[in-house]
């Protein structure tokens, strides 16, 4: 299954339930949505397709007139927060009369269908959800709200991590909405000894995140689902935190023995900026880069 990740979309009134340009038959994609001039306009009917968006919504839309299948739902306030579903087969239209700004994750049915098979379960069916309706769900917003994190910050930097939040929330959404339950199997081992070798050698050979989750599986042999929780077996560890690690143990190697600037140190270890350097040193060494560098170099 593949993964995509856009940063940001300033989108047009066509545009709010259309799929992503690279969105694609397996493909599940997460879009950042901001409309802030309201259009006073009924969005047009989107193609019919076997997809899913779930909406997180990210400002107040009050008074909120939805249809599907040409059906009114009731006229709701959305908060800041709540979680909507969008069947795409049902050709939502929204009345976009107000400022607009939602996170989109565009989920075909066809990744549904691959996350049951690599789950060991029976394919969903229709999801359960009230069309029209915000809900309350902690797993969603706080997925979301990550995902946004990581996108805001990079997505090539970010990219295993977010592809690891996308997936993990359309799991969510299969489980809770859709009734996926997995069956038991036979616990298995981790990665094989050529499988471990070329997964390190990939992400140690992009520590920027440039390397997707996606094609570290493919490079294995494996499904993303599989690849993640074989990973986790042999490492202890998902492979954004190994990754995480990676980077530390080579920023320590260029704090300790040069004196490069601490934002080049960031930008060469792969994170983002001094600051997220910073940030992510103190939380696991238990001291800022400026204090350790200070402490190993006397």
């Amino acid at each position: 299954m593949t993964v995509g990740s856009v940063a940001e979309k300033q989108s047009g009134l066509a545009d709010v339930f259309a799929a992503p340009a690279r969105a694609g038959k397996l493909k599940v994609a997460a879009v950042e949505i901001r409309l802030p001039e309201p259009s006073l306009d009924v969005t047009p009917p989107p193609p019919r397709i076997d997809a899913l968006i779930v909406r997180l919504q990210l400002s107040d839309y009050r008074g909120q007139r939805y249809w599907e299948d040409g059906v009114a739902a009731p006229i709701r306030d959305i908060a800041a927060g709540e979680i909507l579903f969008h069947d795409l087969r049902r050709g939502p239209r929204l009345v976009l009369d107000q400022s607009y700004h939602a996170l989109h994750v565009h989920i075909p049915r066809a990744a549904f269908d691959a996350i049951a098979a690599d789950s060991n379960a029976v394919p969903i069916g229709d999801l359960d959800y009230a069309p029209g309706v915000g809900l309350e769900d902690s797993t969603i917003a706080g997925l979301g709200a990550s995902i946004l994190a990581g996108l805001r910050v990079g997505q090539a930097r970010n990219q295993p991590f977010v592809d690891h939040l996308v997936l993990a929330l359309a799991a969510h959404v299969a489980a809770r909405y859709g009734g996926m339950t997995a069956k038991p199997r036979a616990v298995r081992g981790g990665l094989a000894p050529w499988q471990a070798r070329r997964a390190r050698e990939i992400l140690a050979a992009n520590l920027d995140g440039g390397a997707p989750l996606a094609e570290v599986a493919r490079q294995c042999g494996l499904s993303v689902g599989h690849f993640s929780r074989s990973f986790r077996q042999s490492f202890g560890t998902t492979p954004h935190q190994w990754l995480v690690q990676r980077r530390l143990e080579a920023a320590k190697d260029l704090i300790r023995s040069c004196r490069m600037p601490l934002s080049n140190v960031a930008l060469s270890c792969g994170f983002a900026d001094q600051s997220h350097l910073t940030r992510v040193f103190t939380r696991e060494v238990g001291a800022s880069p400026a204090a350790w560098r200070r402490e190993v170099q006397q």
